[in-house]
């Protein structure tokens, strides 16, 4: 499974990574975020584990971080490396896209 985060855990666990992250913004009346992109995200999570850091933020919970980063369409999946982002895709995307996305970042 994705990470969990919230406002409280961002910095430390996105931002001051020496990984690559990314962030999948979801809110719980999303459908596109539950049926489609929060799946892909949670397989990723498994595939890419220790390489990537990959969490989901709901935004119905956390809007600090949403606001700081622009967020206004769910689901936004963010690509951030070395505190920057680096990539960014909203709405819905297939799996084969965000490894796409994912693959030009991972070093």
């Amino acid at each position: 499974m994705a990470l969990e985060l919230t406002d409280s855990n961002f910095k430390s666990t996105v931002m001051d990574s020496n990984k690559l992250a990314i962030v999948d913004f979801w809110g719980a009346w999303c459908g596109t975020c539950k049926t489609i992109v929060g799946p892909i995200i949670d397989q990723l999570s498994k595939e890419y584990e220790g390489k990537v850091v990959i969490g989901k933020m709901d935004v119905g919970t956390n809007s600090v971080i949403p606001v700081d980063f622009g967020v206004r369409t769910l689901p936004t999946v963010l690509f951030i490396k070395n505190g920057q982002v680096v990539d960014r895709q909203v709405g819905s995307v297939s799996k084969s896209g965000l490894v796409s996305m994912l693959n030009k970042h991972i070093s």
